[in-house]
């Protein structure tokens, strides 16, 4: 795991101070490759093949094609195999060396042969161009921004930010999020011109004359229109090989692996079979907990802990620790987020790091693939009305699914622009018209609201792009590299296409999940019902005497008042309503109040920065 910059031109002193931005990522080495074509730099945390035989930019045997990479690629060996057989050389141990040649031998096409997680550039010199290109699902991130000079691209934006270029807030994104709390769905951003390379998508920058190709190599839409339905022998089965091959692929390194732990039934399940896997070794667990309160887990988190005898660690963050760390977040994270439990992976991640560790497996992805969210029960009961599936709708009417029946029948039965525009209209009273009136409309789902459509839609587009980005911020902020089984692609297209009474049966989500992890995850974690994850005590903490005088000295600062998208005075009144108890607009406070943060850290400011934490590199 590492950070990745480059551009289109030669500079060495530029390179040196975007790997320097990205010193969080890669530690342990840097180093760079110069011509008068290209420049490329490359931030080094040494997982697999800890020699100076790994360090990058890496290049093939005739130096006609260089790469830096950052990610993991776990089919290397099989790959190697393979193409030591088709006659290529290799002088290191790691999977970088075996994209070079799978790239010499397949061309761009190699990436389809790759189960891993990536963002990687190779300087094809023979054929005078950068390509670029991103895994799958977009576990790992890849940014890019072209003008007269060039093109450039880094795993962070700060990496591009150390670049001369006017800093603009992207004003179509900070709607969206501002007004519905969605962000990472596209390619935007929220700095004007700095583009996502999107999850399974390949960029060709021909150098000669300076063109850019976009091509999606991948699609999980297409994918399942190809796809055949899954039989129902065994799938149980199937879905726990799959979730235990996922796992042992992410076990190889040649450091110490470990885990995140909440005490729900993903995180439970990867440490469970990590045991089950990795018989015999130290396997150490991190955790948040907050004791006596109603988000704490710890007695899941211990019964996992003494069945499976783990090294276990955990943390309380305290609002004091998060008013500290609160400029350093958003610094981390780069771009606005929903809410401060991000600030309890952010503290989970800091305490592995304290520990010693650099690899953890977490749980992303596990709700999405098998449905375990409370608002994916609409979606089912409103997929078994419009189908006509009355009996499955009343078996789970019978389980205790009153509420999300209500809803479905009186909510989701409206014509959906009509609903959007109702959501856009009571969420856009405290913005400024000439704001408000811009090109903002609220995303609409592609896929329709039945079950495997919503879900679809949230491994796509809404719910997993922005909770990759947490994660890998959070992790690589503290130089840990976070590995996700749960975006294992064939566990993915495994899941996807499973009839919805697979997820959701007679009140039980993640239905199919549950039963494969039967006789390997203790059976309290598998009869849970809640769902809680990485929660922080946000209401708590948003009442707090000494966190609101924290807000209100950013509510009442010139600065806030003087941004071109909220009306003061209303978002005066949304505070005032909140800390009386009025109302609960933690929601819409946090994001005002991460954006005006954000505009000073990266916008106000424009020259190249460091983190409030971290001092420059020398």
């Amino acid at each position: 795991m590492c950070g990745i910059n480059g551009f289109s031109w030669k500079d060495a002193r530029l390179i040196d101070r975007m790997n320097g931005a990205l010193k969080h990522r890669g530690p342990d080495d840097q180093d760079s490759y110069i011509d008068e074509m290209v420049s490329l730099g490359h931030r080094r945390l040494s997982i697999i093949d800890l020699s100076r035989a790994g360090r990058q930019p890496m290049c093939n045997e005739d130096g006609s094609a260089w790469i830096v990479f950052n990610g993991e690629i776990y089919n290397f060996q099989e790959l190697r195999e393979d193409l030591l057989e088709r006659g290529h050389g290799f002088r290191s141990n790691t999977d970088t060396e075996a994209i070079i040649h799978a790239y010499e031998e397949w061309g761009v096409s190699c990436v389809e042969r790759f189960n891993g997680m990536w963002d990687f550039a190779i300087y094809d010199k023979k054929n005078s161009r950068l390509f670029l290109s991103r895994d799958r699902f977009g576990v790992k991130p890849l940014y890019y921004f072209c003008d007269d000079r060039g093109s450039f691209f880094s795993s962070e934006i700060k990496g591009i930010l150390q670049h001369n270029i006017k800093r603009e807030p992207n004003d179509r994104i900070a709607y969206q999020y501002l007004a519905f709390g969605i962000v990472n769905h596209c390619r935007e951003t929220f700095f004007k011109g700095i583009c996502s390379l999107m999850p399974g998508e390949n960029l060709i920058y021909d150098l000669s004359n300076r063109s850019m190709r976009l091509h999606k190599w991948y699609d999980l839409r297409e994918r399942l229109n190809g796809m055949s339905p899954q039989k129902e022998q065994n799938l149980a089965e199937k879905v726990r090989d799959l979730f235990e091959d996922s796992i042992r692929y992410r076990l190889i390194s040649d450091v110490p692996v470990g885990s995140c732990l909440s005490g729900g039934i993903d995180s439970s399940s990867i440490v469970c079979s990590m045991r089950n896997i990795a018989r015999g070794s130290i396997i150490k667990t991190f955790s948040l907990v907050f004791p006596g309160l109603p988000m704490d887990e710890s007695l899941y988190i211990d019964e996992v802990v003494r069945d499976t005898d783990l090294e276990a660690h955990a943390v309380t963050p305290t609002l004091e620790e998060l008013i500290e760390d609160i400029d350093d977040l958003i610094w981390t994270q780069e771009e606005p987020f929903g809410t401060l439990s991000i600030y309890g992976q952010y503290r989970v991640m800091k305490l592995a790091s304290q520990k010693g560790m650099k690899v953890l497996l977490d749980g992303q992805g596990g709700d999405e693939d098998f449905a375990g969210y409370s608002k994916y029960i609409d979606h089912y009961l409103f997929e078994c009305l419009k189908s006509l599936r009355i009996s499955e709708f009343i078996k789970n009417f019978r389980a205790g699914f009153l509420f999300f029946a209500a809803i479905t029948l009186l909510g989701k039965t409206g014509p959906t622009r009509m609903l959007l525009n109702r959501i856009k209209k009571r969420k856009a009273g405290y913005f400024l018209q000439e704001f408000y009136e811009g090109d903002t409309d609220y995303p609409l789902f592609k896929s329709g609201f039945g079950l495997n459509s919503a879900l679809l839609e949230d491994i796509t587009t809404y719910s997993i792009p922005h909770l990759l980005r947490y994660e890998d911020r959070n992790s690589m902020r503290w130089s840990i590299e976070s590995r996700v089984p749960f975006m294992d692609y064939r566990l993915v297209e495994f899941a996807a296409p499973l009839a919805p009474d697979k997820k959701i049966n007679q009140g039980v989500t993640k239905y199919i999940f549950r039963e494969a992890m039967r006789g390997l995850v203790p059976e309290s974690i598998l009869n849970r019902r809640d769902k809680i994850g990485f929660a922080t005590p946000d209401r708590i903490w948003f009442r707090n005497p000494e966190f609101t005088g924290f807000l209100r000295r950013i509510i009442d600062s010139e600065k806030l008042g003087s941004r071109p998208y909220w009306k003061r005075g209303c978002v005066k009144r949304l505070f005032a309503e909140h800390i009386e108890g009025r109302k609960d607009n933690s929601g819409v406070i946090w994001r005002i109040i991460n954006m005006e943060i954000w505009l000073r850290l990266f916008i106000d400011a424009q020259e190249p920065l460091n983190s409030p934490k971290l001092q420059p590199e020398s």
